[in-house]
């Protein structure tokens, strides 16, 4: 196991274009913020207050000895504490809804960014990468904004400006005295901000790797044990554990040096104003009560500044992982629909379909040159050919020599470096994207089904079907006698991928769904390599009765299941050798004769 995706490296100290961003995603939750901050607005004045209190209860009750108005006091004390507890209740609330809604506003948002990449983009992307910028990155970005930023951050400023007020207020010889070491304090922040950035991005990068190493273990578990490997990738899990360990336990000892700095120089502090203010309270320069406060309100200085430098380390953190996750937010898929398209059809999440003309069938490739994305090697040149309404075009030949690029093409999932690709005349670029995949039915080798019942799977995206309509296209392709089979027939769960059910069955369902749209255009890839040859009967049954009166392209191995498409290509380095129907080939005795009496002879 080895990690060769390269992500993107981030160097700025502070880039305050991130944070920009990032708070753009705190719009819908303006109004919950006003009621969060007043919040803390109001409990930093109250614990502001409560110096004064103590002072008050000093000189005016304990000292003297008296007791004439402490009933009033201890009235006034009791409304505070109340008035203080509701405001961290209210402010709770407000701040745990923007708790959960920040992270779904984030996810939904990169979510939907990924549902509009290419496919290049997913070959070449591990799938812990992505899950970790969905999950763990995103959950640091909505606590930091809310708790750390909105809460911590608020309240340590609210706290540090009333506290300074209300010494200065006191006596603003000993409020100076607290406040000259701030200086030195600005200094060592700035010295350690580099270095717990630095750290911290080590920190999310190696922590996406241990993910995708999760979800490969986890999708390749069957794989692992029946090559006895799972000492070797145990053994590649802990380099990287060990990796993230040693980059946690440096990030760790950094900020663990950083604080007791601050805490060092809020005990000088503190040391000074018990210095000075017990000289002057020895002078009856100030009173007991004075001191007291003071002495209360340089332990409370110094607390939000310890929380600032927390909060400090966590900004690195979050502006580590607010990188990654607006990496992929600024990719540019390679494949998209032009602007004025998107301006009268809207986009593949937000589609306007009721202006969508209709597709018909036809397809054409007009000198066509296709190389994938950093590879130099043309798989096509100047490759020419005409599909018809309605033909069964079948390709074959050897693994690599271009057969599923031709597809990919003909679905958009890929476009042409070069020429054009027509659907019913027009370069289909002209079109939006999401009416020729609503128009395609495309079934793979290795079907994907979803975690979830046979019904959901075959409806999947077409709501608004009956249940007789699924099941006609269960009969059409003949899956309905195994789903009834079934104990729970339509509503069997099909496990994980489609675990609980054979190749061939969820090649069937993927049939199904693929038909239940009532595509224009079908892709049939491999889709009969993988069976047996009883399922293989049904399948090629399956096939005849979905490719009636659709233009259809089948990429097979297996060339029995192509003997009654009306034109079959023998495709080799991107260039069509042979042409013409099964009995023509047949007669050709070329390279189609070779394939077909090789395959006959080894499965005889």
């Amino acid at each position: 196991m080895s990690n060769k995706f390269e992500e993107q490296e981030f160097s700025k100290n502070f880039d305050i274009q991130v944070w920009k961003r990032l708070f753009t995603f705190l719009k819908p939750f303006f109004w919950n913020f006003v009621v969060a901050i007043s919040t803390i607005l109001l409990i930093t004045i109250i614990d502001a207050i409560y110096p004064i209190l103590a002072k008050t209860a000093i000189d005016s009750f304990i000292i003297p000895g008296t007791y004439s108005g402490l009933p009033w006091f201890i009235a006034l004390l009791v409304f505070i504490i109340i008035l203080q507890a509701t405001g961290v209740y209210i402010m709770i609330i407000a701040n745990g809804k923007n708790d959960a809604g920040i992270p779904y506003v984030i996810r939904k948002a990169l979510f939907e960014k990924i549902q509009t990449l290419s496919l290049s983009y997913y070959n070449k992307t591990p799938t812990g990468w992505l899950l970790a910028r969905l999950s763990s990155d995103i959950r640091k970005i909505g606590n930091a904004l809310t708790w750390n930023i909105m809460v911590d951050f608020s309240w340590a400023i609210f706290s540090m400006i009333f506290i300074v007020i209300s010494m200065l207020i006191l006596n603003w010889q000993l409020a100076l005295i607290v406040t000259v070491t701030i200086p030195p304090l600005i200094i060592v922040s700035f010295i350690f901000q580099k270095k717990i950035l630095k750290s911290y991005r080590r920190v999310r990068k190696v922590n996406s790797n241990i993910i995708n190493a999760f979800s490969e273990g986890i999708s390749g578990a069957r794989t692992i044990k029946t090559l006895v490997a799972e000492d070797s990738f145990s053994e590649d899990f802990q380099t990287l554990t060990s990796e993230m360990k040693k980059y946690s336990v440096r990030t760790g000892i950094i900020t663990s040096i950083y604080t007791p700095v601050v805490i060092l120089l809020g005990t000088f502090g503190t040391a000074l104003i018990l210095w000075q203010g017990g000289l002057w309270t020895q002078n009856n320069i100030i009173t007991l009560g004075t001191l007291t406060a003071f002495i209360t309100y340089t332990t409370q200085f110094f607390e939000p500044v310890k929380q600032l430098a927390r909060i400090l380390g966590e900004l690195q953190s979050t502006q580590a992982s607010a990188e990654r996750v607006f990496s992929v937010l600024d990719i540019d898929p390679t494949i998209k629909d032009s602007e004025q398209l998107h301006e009268k059809y809207g986009d593949l999440i937000n589609p306007e379909t009721a202006d969508w003309p209709e597709l018909k069938g036809d397809i054409e490739f007009k000198n066509v040159s296709f190389s994938y994305e950093g590879d130099d090697t043309e798989i096509l040149e100047n490759f020419n050919l005409k599909i018809k309404l309605g033909e069964t075009l079948a390709l074959v030949g050897e693994t690599g020599s271009g057969k599923t690029t031709i597809a990919n093409l003909v679905a958009r999932f890929y476009e042409p470096v070069s020429g054009e690709l027509l659907i019913d005349g027009h370069d289909y670029r002209e079109h939006p994207m999401l009416w020729l995949h609503s128009n395609l039915g495309y079934v793979l080798q290795d079907p994907h089904l979803f975690n979830g019942t046979i019904l959901e799977n075959i409806v999947y995206s077409n709501t608004d079907v009956t249940i007789a309509e699924v099941e006609n296209a269960a009969k059409l392709v003949n899956a309905y006698g195994f789903i009834m089979n079934l104990e729970d027939g339509f509503d069997t769960n099909v496990g994980e991928r489609g675990s609980r059910l054979s190749i061939g069955q969820r090649q069937l369902i993927s049939f199904a769904r693929a038909i239940l749209s009532k595509p224009k255009i079908i892709i049939l890839d491999e889709a009969t390599s993988s069976v047996d040859t009883e399922t293989e009967h049904l399948i090629k049954d399956a096939i005849d009765n979905i490719l009636a009166g659709r233009t259809s392209i089948i990429i097979a191995h297996r060339l029995s299941t192509i003997r009654s498409a009306d034109r079959i290509l023998v495709i080799d380095k991107g260039q069509i050798v042979e042409e013409g129907n099964h009995e023509a080939l047949i007669a050709l005795k070329g390279r189609y004769f070779n394939l077909y009496t090789n395959q006959f002879m080894t499965t005889v």
